[in-house]
This record gives C-alpha cells, sequence and structure tokens, in this order.
C-alpha cells in the first residue's frame, strides 16, 4: 500500500528502543510503517471478527446442514 501524506494527524507513541531499530530497519519512514502495520492488523481482526460470525451461523444451521450433506452422499452411494 503507498504511504498518503495528505491529511494526517500528528500524534505521540511510546516504543521501546528494540522495536523502534526494528523499525528502522525496514522502513525509513517510521509514520508510514506504523500505519500500514496498524492497517494490516486492523484488517486481521475485522477478517477474524467475520469469520467467528460465519462460524456462528454454520453452528446454529449444522444440524440441518450435516443431513443435507448426508443426503446428499446417500444419493451419490457414496455413505
Amino acid at each position: 500500500m503507498e504511504y498518503n501524506y495528505l491529511v494526517r494527524i500528528k500524534t505521540s507513541i511510546t516504543l521501546t528502543e528494540d522495536v523502534l531499530r526494528s523499525i528502522d530497519r525496514v522502513d525509513a519512514n517510521r509514520s508510514a510503517f506504523i500505519e500500514r502495520a496498524c492497517r494490516a492488523w486492523l484488517a486481521r481482526l475485522e477478517k477474524a471478527k467475520r469469520e467467528a460470525a460465519d462460524a456462528r451461523i454454520i453452528s446454529r444451521h449444522a444440524a440441518r446442514l450435516n443431513r443435507e450433506a448426508m443426503d446428499v452422499l446417500e444419493y451419490q452411494g457414496l455413505p
């Protein structure tokens, strides 16, 4: 993702020295690196949230879905 220098809000964060050195080895632009890392982490959290919701829906309908799957297998002569 390209770093966009427009419309930024200055903030202050506190990091350990070793984390800061690691960031500097990866990218000279600390702000860009931290923004990309935050966006990636937030995307992971959103994906996990969607997957958990999907799992709840599947679990709620598991008995019916399993019956349907067994019907298909029986129709195909595979059980």
